[in-house]
């Protein structure tokens, strides 16, 4: 069966692009009563106090242009806390329509794709990725981490999917290693990303190589850093699977997004690239310098308006608040939407618990001590990740919500958002059990 070893299993319920340092606290969602909790058209700062208290002091004190919060129940529309203009300085307001740099919450979208595969029968979750892409069938692996590009030692085990999903296939990233590894990825343009048309220190990028198919070889060519399925390691492992889903499929990797989920989710503001048309509504990207925002990607002169190298499925979406929102309520109700099935929902079942590899540490990881699934982190009843320009997002299962956040800056690290917002929407839930 596509979902092999899982089939036995009980299914329950940080630098550039360090995404996701986030959800610890989802202990407090337990319990919680969604249904029937909130009156329409009620005041929503008084209902979620601390996220309203979050909004105003980020954007009343200048950190950042605008920030956008989407809560809600079940399949109920959103309710939305949001202040602050598209740029600062400009007087247009950031809303649910806004376009915003989505980075890392593209590859919970990419996890999901994947699963549908694995539940339509042509992946495996367990299957070896040389059935799929046979260049990665004798990978070589550094014997020393981030040291030698030339000492090697043969793979343990084949890579696989269910690694590629979890960050565990032994894989890379340019953002993430140090020395000669760093540099080879650079040379052979294994940089699935981008930030601006301005070379800025710290945050610039090396050219990609053209094209997934390109991506996919020269990333075959060059050492694994760990042994496939032996420790947690943020990885270009979901950018790899959109060559996976392309050679699976017989479609292009964003033509799959698009007919399979993006079409059918209704989710209509969601591209790699952005529209000409569309740039009246894209948001401006900070680079926080001595505290002080300094834009970095202005929308009309947006890197996003290029064709991007190719279809980055690990940092390459730009989205908006509202569209990611249908994404969540897609998730959370297991692969229903508006009364449609966008996906099976053990395929959302199996795609939101941990899938970590009974081989695999965290220790030492962001993750330590936590879960991981299909492309997003797995903790007491949460799943989700965050994105580099300080984008969060999760869904909780316990209490039937989904929350996300939205604003733009770099890097995610100059404010403490990815874990502030979690922990702004559970001390409100605390206290409506207190209530």
């Amino acid at each position: 069966m596509a979902y092999r070893e899982f089939d036995s299993m009980q299914i329950s319920r940080r630098s550039l692009l360090r995404g996701g340092a986030m959800l610890g606290a989802g202990a407090a969602f337990a319990g919680v009563p969604g249904a029937g909790l909130f009156a329409q058209g009620a005041d929503l700062r008084g209902q979620w106090p601390a996220v309203a208290a979050m909004v105003d002091s980020y954007v009343d004190e200048r950190k950042v242009a605008n920030m956008v919060a989407t809560l809600g129940w079940g399949q109920r529309d959103p309710q939305v806390i949001g202040k602050g203009t598209l740029a600062i300085g400009q007087a247009a307001p950031a809303d649910m329509d806004s376009l915003y740099r989505i980075y890392s919450m593209t590859k919970p979208i990419t996890g999901m794709a994947a699963m549908m595969l694995i539940d339509d029968g042509k992946l495996g979750l367990d299957q070896p990725l040389a059935e799929i892409l046979p260049a990665f069938a004798n990978m070589m692996v550094q014997r020393t981490y981030d040291g030698s590009v030339t000492d090697l030692v043969p793979t343990e085990r084949p890579i696989t999917i269910r690694q590629l999903l979890t960050h565990t296939s032994g894989l890379g990233y340019n953002i993430v290693q140090k020395g000669p590894i760093a540099q080879l990825y650079t040379e052979r343009g294994i940089v699935p990303g981008q930030v601006s048309r301005i070379p800025i220190p710290g945050l610039g990028r090396a050219e990609a190589v053209r094209g997934l198919d390109n991506f996919a070889d020269r990333l075959a060519e060059v050492p694994l850093v760990l042994q496939p399925g032996s420790k947690w390691s943020y990885s270009v492992g979901l950018d790899l699977l959109g060559r996976v889903i392309e050679v699976a499929s017989g479609m292009a990797f964003d033509g799959f997004l698009k007919e399979r989920l993006f079409e059918p989710a209704g989710m209509t503001s969601t591209w790699f690239r952005v529209p000409e048309s569309e740039t009246g509504r894209f948001t401006t990207n900070y680079g926080i310098v001595n505290s002080t925002p300094l834009p970095i990607d202005p929308a009309r002169a947006s890197i996003y308006l290029d064709e991007p190298s190719f279809p980055f499925g690990g940092a390459g979406l730009v989205s908006s608040p509202r569209d990611y929102d249908r994404f969540q309520r897609m998730l959370l109700g297991y692969g229903m939407l508006d009364g449609k099935r966008i996906m099976g929902e053990l395929a959302v079942r199996v795609g939101t618990s941990n899938l970590l590899p009974e081989t695999a540490t965290t220790e030492g990881t962001w993750i330590e001590g936590q879960g991981f699934g299909a492309g997003g982190r797995v903790t007491e009843g949460s799943f989700g990740w965050g994105g580099a320009a300080g984008t969060v997002a999760f869904v909780n299962y316990d209490a039937g919500l989904r929350a996300a956040m939205f604003t733009q800056y770099m890097p995610s690290e100059a404010y403490p958002i990815h874990a502030g917002f979690p922990a702004a929407v559970a001390k409100d839930l605390a206290a409506m059990q207190g209530a």
